[in-house]
């Protein structure tokens, strides 16, 4: 979904476009849809991202996912969308309820029918969307249970397909809900089914759930704990004095849904200690215990050194971690301390932080694996690993102690979107940085392009589930490491030499004597490099990319070196450009004064230029001007302007008939627009006409002046004002 109810939802990924290139929305609907344009182009430029939108045409979903050259085949670089009202698959149906339902269900099969089997064909995932039905539609309780039930329906038939997303209008209208969604006005021009409220709602749900597919993940909440976990200073007011209020239970409550999503928890508070550890456990009501937390900087040391000292401890970069607190002022401190930290300070009134917290877009998850569920007591694990690694007498004695066990086999489909979410996530011991999506390596393999390897670890700490994978090819003299990856939490036992080893014994199965691998520097994957550094001597090549090859049989019997004892020589640095080009939103702007549809609109209006029209700021000249310049993207309107010669269409003519009644309380007809000659000063004229009581009575006096004689004009009016002279 495009955030986690406090219920997070399994969905696939997409990764983070590494280039400039714009991102592609393509959408296909059962209705007329332009008006998300706005929209969607006013979050790509707050989310800094380069965005496209393309249309389908109109009401054509299974041509749009069948055809080999539609738009759909051809976005590369994006998400394609489907977009459907239930009433619009029996939009020409006058049969009774039973039979219009039936009908429905059939034709909503026959879609996901459609999208499973283009799915192979397509590079894009799949974004489905469920949109409202109308109140026309629900006119009777069968048909709102039908809509309800269908919802969920749909949700059950896609989950587990690679490469597809849903978003429910439920959802939506969970996070950002509007009132009215509705227009019939524009639904009966141009079927344009709804308000610009509700495109606005749609459009941020769209962007949100897209954003969670392709913005790095964070991976650790820090909580501070006074007035954060719970109202009142446990150091003061005592263990048993603090109190959790309802807000703060609920923010207790979605941390523990975050931990339970898979993302680690710890405290950094200045407490002591134990005033903290005994608040714990005198409240055991709280939602959050002390086992939810991996780790925690109970001390009155700065924020942001705790929060670096966790991040070490956890092998984690800071721009992984998220602090929760209170307190403004801690939080810019560890903002200037440790700028990569996105520190979150809580609404000053308790009673939103519920709404913060859901609308904080960077707590959203793209995948729930179950390797997520387990996280917390992965990394607890590996804790207690490191603290007997330090205390242990050598490297090599320690390895043997470990009873280290690797499950290597070829990824099973349940197992892809796991893989998929190593590929994005994984960043130290990555000798490609390939990101891939779930339904990217399902064609891949299913093409025969690569081969894809699972490895689960255990050792004598625990289990650590499936944490390494290798895609390779074999050609006819090599095999090729096209992706070679560790969670950082296996790291330091020496899984990496057990992997190559199994490729290389793989190697001369298939008869091959080489393999190769290709190793491309980033500012984090310097211990990938350290270890091909030590099994073999790379070539540089232009793209910045290094070349390793080594003899299969060589690499049959390799075993764990220490790194130290190796001169590693320079090689290419990272390029840094992409880095930057990967800038985080601005989360906190966006749960502050972008979460609600209201806010929204609001904002997406206010971009427009202020210079639109030389009026006076409330008359009906500088209204319309914004209109127009909005719908036409012209800074400047003219009276002599003519809507066509500016670019208008027919579409744009049913949103402006739609924006005046929104605007005015004028109901246009189309023939009030559809002049060719139809200027700016013109449309003014005729919205004040209907103002001042219905332009049908003005057309009528006016028509009836026409008819009069010069001397009958002269007449009228010497009868009302006798000063006239007749002459």
């Amino acid at each position: 979904m495009s955030a986690p109810r406090h219920r997070p939802r399994k969905i696939h990924v997409l990764p983070l476009s590494s280039n400039l290139e714009a991102f592609r929305f393509v959408i296909s609907a059962t209705f007329t849809a332009e008006p998300l344009e706005f929209a969607l182009n006013f979050w790509g430029r707050q989310l800094q991202t380069p965005v496209e939108v393309r249309f389908a045409p109109y009401n054509q979903l299974v041509q749009t996912l069948a055809g080999p050259s539609s738009d759909f085949a051809l976005n590369r670089n994006g998400v394609n969308t489907l977009l459907l009202r239930l009433e619009d698959l029996a939009q020409f149906d006058n049969a009774p309820d039973e039979t219009t339902l039936a009908r429905i269900e059939e034709n909503l099969e026959e879609l996901i029918r459609a999208a499973r089997e283009a799915l192979p064909r397509l590079t894009a995932p799949l974004l489905f969307v469920l949109c409202p039905p109308s109140p026309a539609f629900c006119t009777s309780p069968a048909r709102r249970e039908f809509a309800h039930q269908a919802a969920i329906r749909v949700e059950a038939m896609l989950e587990g397909t690679p490469g597809v997303l849903y978003l429910s209008h439920e959802e939506i209208e969970r996070l950002y809900p509007v009132a009215e969604p509705f227009n019939p006005h524009g639904d009966r021009l141009g079927r344009i089914p709804f308000s610009d409220l509700y495109f606005s709602a749609l459009a941020t749900a769209l962007v949100r759930t897209v954003h969670s597919f392709f913005a790095p993940p964070y991976k650790l909440i820090a909580l501070d704990c006074d007035n954060t976990l719970w109202k009142g200073i446990c150091g003061e007011d005592g263990p048993q004095g603090v109190v959790v209020d309802p807000p703060r239970r609920k923010l207790q409550e979605f941390m523990r849904e975050q931990h339970d999503a898979g993302m680690l928890l710890t405290m950094a508070s200045k407490n002591n200690e134990g005033d903290v550890l005994e608040t714990f456990g005198r409240h055991p009501e709280m939602p959050l215990q002390l086992r939810h937390f991996v780790s925690w900087r109970l001390s009155w040391d700065a924020k942001s050194l705790g929060l670096q000292s966790l991040a070490a401890e956890l092998s984690l970069g800071l721009d992984s971690v998220m602090l929760i607190d209170d307190n403004l002022k801690e939080c810019a401190e560890v903002s200037d301390a440790v700028p990569e930290v996105l520190a979150l300070p809580l609404p000053s009134d308790p009673e939103q932080i519920p709404h913060f917290l859901d609308h904080v877009w960077a707590f959203d998850h793209a995948v729930l694996t179950e390797e997520d569920r387990h996280r917390t007591a992965y990394y607890k694990s590996s804790l207690e690993f490191g603290r007997e690694l330090k205390q242990a007498s050598s490297m090599e004695r320690f390895l043997e102690s470990l009873a280290l066990h690797l499950n290597i086999r070829s990824a099973q489909p349940s197992e892809l979107a796991r893989v998929a979410q190593l590929t994005q996530r994984t960043n130290q011991f990555n000798f490609s940085t390939v990101r891939r999506t779930e339904s990217e390596i399902a064609s891949l393999l299913a093409s025969h392009t690569l081969e894809c390897l699972a490895v689960d670890v255990s050792d004598r700490f625990g289990e650590y589930g499936l944490t390494g994978v290798a895609l390779f090819r074999v050609t006819a003299d090599a095999l090729e490491i096209d992706s070679f990856l560790l969670s950082c939490r296996v790291l330091g036992r020496g899984v990496e030499y057990r992997l190559m080893e199994y490729l290389a014994a793989e190697a001369q199965r298939r008869g091959v004597a080489k393999m190769t691998a290709a190793y491309r520097p980033t500012t984090k994957n310097e211990p990938a490099r350290r270890f091909l550094q030590q099994i073999g001597q790379g070539i540089a090549q232009a793209s910045k990319e290094v070349r390793y090859e080594w003899p299969a049989a060589e690499l049959q019997s390799i075993r764990w070196q220490d790194a130290e004892a190796h001169e590693v020589p320079s090689l290419p640095k990272a390029d840094k450009t992409k880095q930057a080009n990967r800038r985080r939103p601005d989360y906190l702007r966006i749960a502050r004064s972008l979460s609600t549809p209201r806010q929204i609109l609001d904002a997406i209006r206010g971009e427009r230029p202020a210079a639109a029209v030389e009026h006076a700021a409330e008359s009906s000249e500088a209204r319309l001007a914004a209109i127009w310049s909005e719908l036409l993207h012209k800074p400047d309107i003219k009276p002599s302007d003519n809507f066509f010669d500016l670019g208008g269409h027919s579409l744009l003519v049913v949103l402006l008939i739609v924006r005046v009644r929104e605007t005015f309380g004028v109901e246009l007809s189309i023939d009030d627009v559809y002049e060719a000659n139809l200027t700016f000063g013109d449309l003014v004229n005729q919205i004040e006409a209907y103002q001042l009581g219905g332009r049908d009575e003005y057309q009528a006096l006016y028509s009836e002046i026409e008819a009069l004689s010069d001397e009958e004009v002269k007449r009228l009016l010497a009868r009302e004002d006798p000063g006239v002279s007749l002459s």
